[in-house]
């Protein structure tokens, strides 16, 4: 594996990246390459990077695992910023760093995306035609969120809340940081929390399960507005054309992976698009369970094969 900066063209900060090389690695040889997108508030050395991308490495795709613009190791200030509009664009960043390298084949570029880096890899794939195929696990639609459980199904007071906060701000006033996650599993019961994705959240980014030093779970009160009016599958019906693969998890939680999953198979313009429902398994047990994650890569690691070799100079299994 090789950490590494790459430079956002239209901004003034970097991007980082931690690239995960297939097992005997030749620089001189052209591979497939995925770009491997992080979930909300998490980071590239957590389940994008450290399990998925691991693991579609083993099996001879270059993996890219990038951390968001204003997180992470990446650049950009203010820290915390989840804007989907950006967010987006870190992809075509991402992919412009792989096509200079010499032993990215520039025709076979997919994309995963985990939780909410699903929703965006769906977002970016239907405007960058470089991507060829796009695979989710648990893939969340973060404007749909931010819609409904995020503001408490209440968006419109939620705006009401930034606007005050930007002009506190403008006059003056210190940033305002929204923790996402109880600091407990214990913590989030006593409050009266019961659902099953905030405790498994939180399991997996407040213990050493998941927990990372840039997995920090935190947003920006008074830039969360431009989430609040996206959609991560606005247009899917004419511009979603890649072959698409959605694995979801059949214990529904208030993050709303399996609704989101149904909804963009039906509407994707795909004409090859599968459903897989890890049934059984939650949306936080496909971040790293060994049994759950097992059963995705074995419907991923085929997929990807047969989608980003098909226009190989060399066959993948060549290489």
């Amino acid at each position: 594996m090789k950490t590494v900066e790459i430079k956002n063209r239209d901004m003034y900060w970097h991007i980082a990246a931690d690239i995960h090389y297939p097992p005997g690695f030749v620089e001189s040889r052209k591979y497939p390459a995925i770009i491997s997108a992080h979930p909300i508030g998490s980071c590239k050395e957590q389940t994008s990077g450290n399990v998925y991308g691991e693991a579609l490495a083993k099996e001879g795709f270059v993996v890219i695992a990038f951390d968001a613009s204003f997180q992470g190791a990446s650049g950009g200030e203010p820290r915390f910023i989840e804007d989907p509009t950006l967010r987006v664009e870190d992809f075509r960043h991402v992919a412009d760093y792989l096509v200079t390298l010499p032993y990215v084949d520039e025709d076979r570029i997919g994309v995963l995306g985990i939780c909410g880096g699903g929703g965006y890899a769906i977002s970016a794939a239907m405007t960058e035609r470089r991507i060829k195929a796009v695979g989710t696990i648990v893939g969340a639609n973060y404007g749909r969120l931010m819609r409904g459980n995020f503001s408490g199904l209440n968006p419109i007071g939620l705006l009401e809340k930034v606007a005050a906060q930007r002009t506190a701000e403008a006059r003056g006033a210190e940033w305002h940081v929204d923790d996402l996650l109880p600091p407990s599993v214990d913590a989030a019961k006593k409050a009266g929390l019961t659902d099953i994705d905030v405790l498994e959240a939180t399991d997996y980014y407040r213990t050493p399960r998941g927990q990372k030093p840039h997995g920090r779970n935190r947003s920006l009160l008074s830039h969360q507005a431009a989430a609040i009016s996206w959609d991560a599958f606005h247009l899917a019906e004419v511009l979603l054309t890649q072959p698409l693969m959605v694995v979801v998890g059949d214990k529904p939680g208030a993050f709303g992976s399996y609704r989101d999953g149904c909804e963009i198979i039906e509407r994707a313009a795909s004409k090859e698009k599968e459903l897989v429902v890890a049934e059984g398994w939650s949306h936080y047990d496909l971040y790293d369970h060994p049994e759950p994650v097992g059963l995705a890569l074995k419907k991923l690691i085929p997929f990807f094969e047969k989608h980003l070799a098909a226009t190989a100079k060399v066959p993948l299994a060549a290489e």
